[in-house]
């Protein structure tokens, strides 16, 4: 709505009621703040070598003004979800990002895309390449207030053509206008501290920031995200053994949360 704050119109309050409505009916939400870490050892790891590729022997830039990290380690997960043609006037896609540290909620994102993608896959790659960036920056965040933060952060989408067009080695890229997306997220990878997992978009939580959602499906997106460990993990468990559980199994156990 903050897109129409120069010339808001009779269309505009009214919506802007319904987001009142909203917030009126999930009065009782709340974040739930869980300290322990994700145990993300069940994940398919994929180890390419990346040296003899054109991003060469990359590693993590890291700040040397940083102060001695102490506390407790945080491992940083990511989910991230786009919208194509979200915006019927502009044709522009939104892009939705969640973003937790250990099992806790702590940032999230939702806002139009800065350009008009033509397909599925271009507004992925654009969502994708915007998480990378708020991870960088909030690992270098981390590390400037004192926090242990893991090698790894673990970023899940439900794209599989973006996943696996950005973490395997010989994959091409066929949409020349997405390229420096495409090289930022696979240069990410190379440098060993990004983890790229595919979900489906039913148990992504991103899902419900770029998509319009009722309240019923919002209460039970909402109760979803506190289980977000145990949910991969049945679908990691459903990978690894495709005939136990099945993918209908796993649904059906989300729903049941």
């Amino acid at each position: 709505m903050s897109s129409f704050r120069a010339a808001p119109r009779e269309g505009h309050l009214e919506r802007i009621k319904r987001i009142y409505s909203y917030l009126h009916k999930m009065s009782d939400g709340k974040i739930r703040v869980r300290v322990e870490e994700p145990d993300y050892s069940g994940l398919p790891n994929f180890e390419f070598d990346w040296s003899r590729t054109v991003y060469g022997f990359m590693s993590e830039l890291l700040p040397n003004d940083a102060p001695e990290p102490l506390g407790k380690w945080v491992t940083l997960t990511h989910f991230v979800d786009a919208n194509l043609m979200h915006d019927l006037i502009t044709g522009r896609s939104l892009t939705g990002i969640l973003h937790l540290l250990n099992k806790t909620p702590i940032d999230w994102f939702s806002k139009k895309q800065a350009t008009v993608e033509t397909a599925t896959y271009g507004s992925e790659m654009v969502a994708m390449r915007t998480c990378v960036e708020q991870v960088v920056d909030l690992r270098n965040t981390l590390r400037y207030l004192g926090v242990p933060i893991r090698d790894k952060s673990y970023v899940f989408g439900d794209n599989e053509s973006v996943i696996n067009s950005s973490k395997e080695l010989h994959a091409k890229l066929h949409k020349r206008h997405n390229m420096l997306s495409f090289h930022y997220v696979r240069e990410a990878i190379a440098t060993g501290f990004l983890h790229l997992t595919h979900i489906p978009g039913k148990i992504n939580p991103a899902d419900k920031l770029s998509k319009h959602w009722g309240i019923p499906t919002s209460r039970i997106s909402s109760r979803h995200s506190s289980f977000t460990e145990v949910i991969l993990l049945k679908w990691v468990k459903t990978l690894l053994h495709p005939n136990e559980p099945t993918m209908w199994g796993v649904t059906r156990f989300i729903k049941d949360l």
